[in-house]
């Protein structure tokens, strides 16, 4: 309690409001939300510390020099009452020194939430509709790529696998919002054969926005899970969002994810559905996974092309035979795709893997779904090793299924069988322990106080012939 009240008063509290706010992506509400439910101000940095961007350093010094006239006002109207003024003239000057934090707080939602109303969003909008006109007009083929995961990862396979051969833009990184679509556009030439425009679904109406602003040709569903559902509020609504796309393109060109169960009741006759199984004429067969990626046949009548990928895992063979399949589609010829394929390697956190002394890390802390969870333990399941080590703090953003969802994760970990279970103390702990109970699990199971702690010396912990499986991340805005 002492502890926190003296952090109100830090030199670090205006840059830890800046942070607080640059991690809710300069949004008044969330930011507000979590300010209210802070205790201690010195500790909101503890995972990631503040992007020194320019909006940040502005943000910064207007809150610090806020903050120091404030003080100094009050200083000056203490001067000039006195201590000893009868009509607590002093008094005033002392509340408007000690009212500084909860003033600067709310001052700087105000300031944002004013900016991003009056200055923001109209500048927003019209390179918005400027894109339209991009988009509308370009000759190349547009693919749609959005469901609840697995976006960027489909987006950058296409890439590599179709970008060695034609002319191919992709929106860069996971920048999956209107504004990042508007621009990429303004960095097209128009000469571009394929665009690969990844979608985001943060709140509903979102994807069918994007759809009519950005004109697919082709649309890529790959899955539907418990995500964003402080917006959507149900997963049935996240889903509907999502399928929206549907509407812009032709049926024969919508390819989904057979493998996700939550995408089963949106799915028509005309859709392509993909899986491990194989997509349109192709079958995968004779799939081998290690630690050194995974090889995999696929065969179309007489066709048999022998692959090999440095991605990790069964649940990335249904995207690489949509890579192949659209491959196929696009004129690229067998040893083409099999070089596209050969050039695919994991993605950054997306089951990662490296080498930590004798030990092998597999880092998949950007997942953030159910679904990355079932991929990720089948694969450990797979492994050989050692020891098998599983480490999760748990999933953000999961509204009312918190529990639930939290609960079949405990039950995935325990199919896995790891020999170590380290789980960061949080809101989902408990729920994650009751699912590994309910699954009978019964090797050892640790919970971590100290998250950061423990990954900066994971070294210490693991030992060589280890596999560790790191899924998830918990940023400092979750409690």
């Amino acid at each position: 309690m002492i502890k926190g009240l003296i952090s109100l008063y830090s030199w670090k509290y205006p840059q830890a409001l800046v942070y607080m706010l640059q991690s809710n992506e300069y949004q008044a509400g969330p930011y507000l939300r979590w300010y209210w439910q802070t205790r201690n101000f010195s500790q909101v940095t503890y995972r990631r510390t503040l992007d020194y961007t320019l909006s940040a350093r502005l943000l910064l010094i207007a809150v610090t020099t806020g903050i120091l006239v404030q003080v100094f006002t009050g200083l000056l109207l203490i001067a000039l009452w006195g201590w000893k003024d009868v009509s607590g003239g002093w008094q005033f000057g002392l509340a408007v020194i000690v009212a500084y934090p909860l003033v600067w707080a709310h001052m700087l939602a105000l300031a944002v939430g004013f900016a991003r109303i009056l200055i923001v969003l109209p500048i927003n909008a019209r390179a918005v509709r400027k894109s339209e006109k991009i988009f509308k007009a370009h000759k190349g083929t547009i693919i749609a790529i959005t469901g609840s995961y697995g976006k960027t990862s489909m987006k950058e396979l296409l890439l590599s696998v179709l970008g060695g051969v034609k002319n191919v833009a992709a929106t860069p990184a996971n920048k999956n919002v209107a504004i990042s679509h508007a621009r990429f556009a303004q960095k097209l030439t128009g000469d571009e054969d394929i665009l690969l425009i990844e979608y985001g679904e943060g709140a509903p109406g979102d994807v069918a926005r994007f759809a009519r602003t950005t004109h697919p040709t082709h649309a890529i569903i790959t899955g539907v899970a418990p995500a964003h559902l402080d917006k959507y509020k149900t997963v049935t609504k996240a889903a509907k969002d999502i399928f929206s796309v549907t509407g812009f393109v032709k049926p024969s060109q919508v390819y989904i994810n057979g493998e996700s169960p939550l995408t089963a009741p949106y799915i028509e006759k005309d859709y392509t559905v993909y899986s491990q199984k194989g997509v349109l004429a192709w079958s995968i067969d004779d799939v081998a996974a290690s630690l050194e990626g995974t090889a995999f046949t696929m065969k179309k009548g007489k066709r048999n092309i022998k692959l090999h990928t440095g991605l990790l895992g069964r649940h990335h063979l249904g995207p690489l035979g949509v890579a192949v399949a659209l491959g196929d589609t696009f004129g690229l010829s067998d040893q083409q795709i099999k070089e596209g394929i050969a050039s695919t390697v994991p993605f950054e956190h997306r089951m990662q893997p490296y080498r930590l002394g004798g030990a092998w890390i597999i880092d998949d802390t950007y997942n953030g779904n159910i679904e990355g969870i079932r991929a990720g333990t089948a694969l450990l399941k797979e492994l050989p090793a050692e020891r098998k080590i599983y480490v999760t703090p748990g999933l953000v953003d999961q509204g009312n299924e918190h529990e639930r969802v939290h609960q079949e994760m405990g039950r995935l970990i325990a199919e896995a069988k790891p020999d170590i279970v380290v789980l960061m103390k949080n809101s989902a702990t408990v729920p994650i322990q009751h699912g590994l109970k309910a699954a009978h699990f019964a090797n050892e199971i640790r919970i971590e106080d100290d998250p950061l702690d423990f990954y900066v010396n994971l070294q210490a912990f693991v030992a060589a012939g280890d596999v560790v499986l790191m899924q998830n991340d918990w940023t400092d805005n979750y409690a």
